[in-house]
């Protein structure tokens, strides 16, 4: 009876052993898959992630190259002599992006050469605090001053300009600057190093109205016309 006994426990052990591991074995498999689909999930959503973060890198680049094209038409419109028309475009541009500090600069110096000072100094300014050293805002600036008059803060902010790039006609306004109040040696000083940069700016000389008062010095005429 005691073996007998001992029998049917024995195989009673064993048959929970193997429910038991049967069980356990169960449990890892499914703590597997469920891992498995886990990190599938994890790689999924990073490369979704990655693929979103890719377009949203083409969308911000094709969107500042848009931007740029259009505040170019704008620079080109300023130089026709087309203000309200680039004052136009440049209000599209920062309708578009308000931190378009290029932008700015233009539409503050075709307001300037349309009549209005104060507004277009505004606009040049918002340029400037976006980006402080933004050399074509620092001459815009000058040449604003130039404009209206105000010479010793149009020889200051040519400067300025100066600081940050070696711009040719920043040289050439401070020298027109001079030519116009005879100062043939400053005049001639700084015409010298906007020609050092670009030759051309000599044939800008020659017709200038600003040098009328230092054409007759011989220093001006060696320089420009020999």
């Amino acid at each position: 009876m005691k073996v007998k006994s001992f029998k049917i426990n024995l195989i009673t052990f064993a048959i929970l052993f193997a429910v038991a591991a049967g069980i356990v074995v169960n449990v890892k498999m499914k703590n597997n898959n469920v891992t498995s689909i886990s990190n599938k999930a994890v790689v999924n959503d990073y490369k979704s992630g990655a693929i979103k973060n890719q377009q949203l890198q083409e969308y911000a680049t094709k969107k500042h190259a848009d931007l740029e094209n259009k505040w170019k038409i704008g620079y080109d419109q300023f130089f026709a002599g087309k203000y309200v028309k680039a004052i136009e475009t440049e209000n599209q541009v920062l309708k578009e992006d308000s931190k378009f500090y290029k932008a700015y600069a233009v539409k503050g110096i075709a307001l300037a050469y349309n009549g209005n000072f104060k507004t277009g100094m505004q606009q040049i300014d918002n340029s400037l605090k976006l980006k402080p050293n933004y050399g074509y805002a620092r001459f815009n600036k000058a040449l604003a001053y130039e404009l209206f008059g105000y010479y010793t803060k149009a020889i200051t902010w040519y400067k300025k300009d100066l600081e940050v790039e070696k711009f040719e006609w920043s040289y050439y306004g401070i020298a027109s600057i001079y030519g116009r109040k005879g100062d043939i040696n400053n005049t001639v000083k700084y015409l010298k190093l906007g020609i050092a940069i670009n030759p051309n700016i000599k044939n800008e000389a020659k017709n200038e109205k600003d040098f009328d008062n230092v054409k007759k010095y011989k220093q001006f005429k060696q320089l420009i016309w020999e």
